[in-house]
């Protein structure tokens, strides 16, 4: 199979995705919010955490791992703060819930943290961090994931990619956007290189005796993925402690699970015995600008700030200097004008899906 790739319309793969998630039984405005929120990633380029991980989503359901019809609810509240228990209900509408119950909590008293059990994959940071922008305040958001990461000089996997996003308003520049994974790589980038047949840069995994790799297939032989920096000279001691800030503030303050309890994303993987909390957890924050100063300069600082760093001198052989957040929004434009590129694989996964729920979409229609 070539990999090329092939390039749909982003207006029919969401009404496919939205079909797929009513017919996994999520009510219509549920079905709404997870659609938005999965297309979200293939916009913005980051392909790992798109439409190439809804049959994930759809085998969480068929394993009864993934509640279709959550009964998201707030178990926990001050005027600033909020625990949510997500009824294991998916992520991609899990957090939209809570990271408004943070919104709301800003818009009162100033800032609005939100810590949330129960919960299941949410797809991109970015995407709910971003919610918070529009109402002009800061966003965070950030995620645990199943154990797929050894720390610094260990050979067990205690922690996941756990991603932290920062989303920042500005005034006439588009909003700085800090969306990362809080290892070299993320997951999903190793599943792309598996089925382009590719070899992963050094620094990404290593093998089940601790020793460098570029297998992609790595983490099937026993192997883990390597936090930020990749090595202690290099860095890593810093990856694993952002991780390991990701996993206290999303599941040992919440009450979901933490370490290497966290449930894995592939249904198919036995879950970890000895469980101390409930399913997948995330954390969320909003800080209303105003609360610091006035938005308005507040934001017309921001625009300086991001023109400084925008005007200065690049390396040689870089074009320019990028502003977190650049690249996807530059992706975004592009995508919603000319479609979305899929892998033949991710088709045919696609293919398969609409084949078990009986999805019908003019999105196979020319291939």
């Amino acid at each position: 199979m070539t990999n090329t790739s092939i390039v749909v319309p982003y207006e029919e793969l969401h009404d496919f995705t939205l079909s797929v998630f009513q017919n996994m039984g999520c009510p219509p405005q549920d079905a709404v919010t997870a659609a938005a929120a999965l297309l979200s990633a293939d916009l913005r380029g980051i392909d790992s955490h798109g439409v190439a991980r809804l049959s994930g989503y759809v085998r969480l359901q068929e394993a009864g791992r993934a509640n279709p019809k959550p009964n998201v609810r707030v178990i926990h509240e001050t005027p600033s703060t909020a625990v949510v228990d997500g009824d294991s209900g998916l992520g991609l509408v899990v957090a939209p819930y809570a990271m408004q119950i943070a919104i709301e909590k800003a818009a009162a008293v100033g800032t609005g943290w939100v810590s949330v059990q129960n919960s299941n994959h949410f797809g991109i940071a970015g995407y709910h961090a971003l919610k918070a922008v529009q109402r002009d305040m800061i966003g965070i958001a950030m995620t645990n994931a199943s154990a797929l990461v050894a720390p610094t000089f260990s050979l067990e996997r205690l922690l996941g990619t756990n991603p932290i996003c920062v989303a920042v308003p500005a005034g006439e520049e588009p909003p700085f956007v800090a969306d990362l994974a809080t290892t070299t790589a993320a997951n999903g980038k190793l599943e792309i290189l598996q089925r382009k047949n590719e070899a992963a840069p050094l620094g990404w995994i290593q093998d089940k005796d601790g020793h460098p790799s570029t297998n992609a297939h790595e983490l099937k032989s026993g192997g883990a993925l390597l936090p930020l920096g990749g090595d202690r000279d290099h860095g890593s001691h810093k990856g694993y402690a952002l991780g390991a800030v990701v996993d206290i503030f999303s599941a040992v303050l919440s009450g979901a699970n933490y370490g290497p309890w966290v449930p894995p994303f592939p249904a198919y993987v036995p879950m970890p015995t000895g469980m101390p909390g409930k399913g997948i957890g995330h954390f969320f924050g909003a800080m209303r600008v105003d609360a610091f100063r006035p938005a308005a300069d507040f934001k017309t600082h921001m625009d300086h700030w991001i023109r400084r760093f925008r005007s200065a001198k690049p390396v040689p052989g870089a074009d320019r200097v990028l502003i977190p957040g650049d690249p996807e929004r530059e992706m975004e434009h592009e995508r919603r004008l000319h479609g979305i590129p899929l892998l033949p694989a991710v088709v045919e996964d696609l293919k398969n899906i609409a084949q078990k729920l009986g999805v019908e979409s003019k999105l196979f229609e020319n291939f």
